[in-house]
């Protein structure tokens, strides 16, 4: 079995879903803009051959990176980034390439833009907020005043929290139109009073979930990006919750399969008309690649298991071949440089000990959205984890 993974070096941490592959007999071939000398040991070592092209934003480059690899080692089963950045690269690659797994361009629009996602949750039955897909300025003043202030806009076709803005009033809507890219189609949809969950997993190619999890988001990302304020969320057990079986029914309408998944949710904060009750779930978007942000990890950590291997199993076998039972509640608290914190790190390595699995450094280019510096903890429940993050971004100033 031949893969291709593009970008395997970023995140870093990537190299693990090489490394599994590879240790079960995959020839894992790479294709990334980095020069060889700049990858990790671990992404080095877990590749058969890595192909260097100048910009992954080519598509000629990377086109004739394939062709090499096809004629050196035959017929590529499958192209992966697990990056959503790629998703489009990827699926064209599989359209020129005939390569049967995985998406091709026709069936990526639903993934891709946050318009048409509104219509297959709808088809599993779960209500998503109001929006339209603006053309000029009267479009979105008209909106406005339709569904009343505030409003979120974004890139109709967007990575992330990247360009995504809260907008209060008239004047600020007026300021955005002024800045507004043109050549960007953006989508506007009335504001959601509530926190984010996810529901993460892996299906195989009938469309099973082998394992998921949920992360309860305490901060909002969007604000967090544009506001340089802490990132905080949590794992929280979903054997018998409500995000499960909603979740459940999202990855069938999407027709998910032999994927990582990663959908977003709102947790009603308060009621809304025509849209459910406080504590009612809201259809948010989708993203058919791994959660960022350490999840996977987080997720092993939750489980005592391995999900790069079980991606691997199922890619290969088509199977999982453990019965996953989650165990903890893994926390993620992102502390942001240039912010005054009360407990310094040897404090927080002495009070909470084996319950802190590790502390990281984020890569700048990610730091917008996750913080600076990560220290990922674990706990029985999610009460215990909710004070523990609490504890790790407790600033001086706090009373």
């Amino acid at each position: 079995m031949n893969l291709v993974f593009i970008s395997p070096n970023f995140p870093t941490y990537y190299w693990n879903f090489c490394k599994s592959l590879r240790e079960r007999g995959v020839t894992v071939l790479g294709v990334g803009d980095a020069p060889y000398d700049d990858l990790v040991n671990e992404t080095k070592e877990s590749l058969v051959e890595y192909y260097r092209v100048n910009n992954l934003q080519n598509y000629d480059e990377v086109y004739r990176a394939m062709g090499f690899f096809i004629g050196k080692y035959g017929r590529i089963d499958y192209i992966e980034s697990q990056n959503e950045f790629w998703l489009e690269l990827e699926a064209q690659l599989r359209e020129d390439f005939n390569i049967h797994h995985g998406l091709r361009p026709k069936k990526l629009e639903v993934m891709k833009f946050k318009s048409k996602m509104k219509d297959v949750y709808k088809k599993a039955n779960v209500p998503t907020a109001r929006y339209k897909v603006f053309k000029d300025d009267q479009e979105l003043l008209d909106f406005c005043k339709e569904v009343g202030f505030p409003i979120v806009v974004k890139p109709d076709n967007g990575v992330g929290a990247s360009f995504t803005y809260k907008l209060k009033n008239n004047k600020q809507v007026k300021e955005f139109l002024k800045n507004w890219d043109r050549n960007i189609s953006f989508i506007a949809e009335e504001y959601i009073d509530g926190l984010v969950e996810t529901f993460d997993g892996i299906t195989d190619s009938q469309g099973n979930i082998l394992i998921c999890t949920s992360h309860v988001m305490m901060e909002s990302i969007m604000d967090t990006v544009n506001e340089g304020g802490d990132t905080a969320f949590y794992g929280q057990i979903v054997e018998g919750s409500d995000i499960k079986e909603v979740g459940s029914r999202v990855v069938k309408a999407f027709d998910a399969k032999q994927k990582f998944f990663h959908f977003e949710f709102f947790r009603l904060g308060k009621d809304k008309a025509g849209l459910g009750k406080k504590g009612d779930l809201v259809g948010l978007e989708v993203n058919m690649r791994a959660p960022g942000a350490y999840i996977p990890d987080m997720m092993n950590y939750s489980y005592n298991a391995n999900v790069y291997d079980i991606f691997a199993d199922m890619l290969i076998y088509d199977r999982c071949f453990i019965e996953p039972k989650q165990q903890y509640c893994i926390g993620y608290a992102g502390r942001r440089d240039g912010l005054k914190y009360k407990h310094h790190s040897q404090q927080i390595r002495m009070k909470f000990k084996d319950q802190l699995i590790s502390h990281e450094i984020v890569p700048d280019a990610l730091a917008a959205a996750m913080g600076n510096q990560v220290y990922l903890l674990r706990a029985k429940n999610e009460k215990e984890i909710q004070e523990m993050i609490k504890y790790v971004l407790e600033k001086k100033d706090s009373f």
